[in-house]
């Protein structure tokens, strides 16, 4: 057992306010918003932090804007998140719960786009839990499992975290597509070297590689001009309304390739992204409800 795991157990002993008000004000993003979350005064969150710091001998909370944990303090928010999973698939089992657990999951834009509101829906009809979908790049979201942010993640990387399973979902296949009417203007020739230099791409947000990755994979330049767009619909709108080429999952515009409002520029090179589905390794009745929905529908409509 590491003395992470020693001092975690310790502080259950003692309280757990001090545990509430630093998952508080990591989430919230400030001390204040952390008080109204917990519905008590700022100093009050103030001190319990301090107190928490005082029996861990450390500093746990990096007073920055906004607020970032450290990384013992990361690993007690996890701990305390698991800890709640915990007791509260115990009040389910025992019937004897007063409120629905909150699930956090951390998944990429263009899956909440497409397939991930089918994979929750056996979860939502009853309900069984509150959602909490957190977006972000598929390569940035395993980042917020590790630092005890969400219960899983969807993401590219099968690396393995300690205290989670790993499983494949399937591959999400990406297409570049323009409007017919862009294709006319900017790549009247086809996709060479000097069209690409001077027609405006279309990228979701500074963090997202694929539109470098498949110039790359088509050995062209991967300098190009860029607009950024981070919403998954919105960006799918502008390309159609002829500003901008982009990446996008094949699934999402399949009806608009069928009608011809969008034309693939290069329909043999489709760029596949495999996405895994990493999640704690805590067995409660609402997290193997979680698993099986997200695994199974992915495993269906994902290549």
């Amino acid at each position: 057992m590491n003395s992470v795991h020693i001092l975690f157990i310790k502080l259950i002993m003692w309280d757990y306010r001090g545990l509430a008000a630093l998952a508080a004000i990591v989430e919230e993003g400030s001390f204040d918003r952390a008080a109204a979350a917990l519905a008590i005064s700022q100093p009050a969150v103030s001190h319990r932090l301090r107190a928490l710091e005082e029996w861990a001998g450390e500093l746990l909370v990096i007073r920055s804007q906004p607020p970032q944990a450290t990384p013992r303090g990361q690993r007690l928010i996890a701990h305390f998140r698991q800890v709640q999973l915990l007791e509260s698939g115990i009040e389910q089992e025992s019937q004897v719960h007063t409120s629905l657990p909150q699930l956090a999951i951390a998944v990429n834009a263009d899956s909440a786009a497409t397939w991930l509101l089918d994979a929750l829906a056996p979860l939502l009809e009853a309900p069984a839990c509150l959602i909490d979908v957190r977006i972000d790049d598929q390569d940035e979201t395993l980042r917020h499992l590790r630092e005890g942010r969400v219960v899983g993640c969807i993401t590219s990387s099968g690396d393995t975290v300690a205290g989670t399973t790993v499983e494949a979902l399937g591959t999400m296949s990406y297409l570049c597509v323009a409007a017919p009417s862009f294709v006319r203007r900017w790549f009247p020739t086809g996709v060479t070297e000097d069209a690409i230099k001077a027609a405006p791409a279309l990228v979701y947000n500074r963090s997202d590689r694929l539109h470098e990755r498949y110039l790359e994979q088509a050995g062209l330049p991967p300098d190009v001009p860029q607009h950024f767009f981070p919403s998954a619909e919105g960006f799918v709108s502008f390309i159609k309304a002829g500003y901008g080429y982009g990446m996008v999952p094949a699934i999402q515009v399949r009806q608009e390739l069928e009608q011809g409002t969008l034309v693939a520029l290069t329909p043999a090179a489709a760029l596949s992204v495999p996405l895994y589905w990493h999640q704690w390794n805590i067995q409660t009745q609402v997290t193997r409800a979680l698993r099986t929905a997200i695994v199974g529908t992915a495993q269906r409509l994902l290549a």
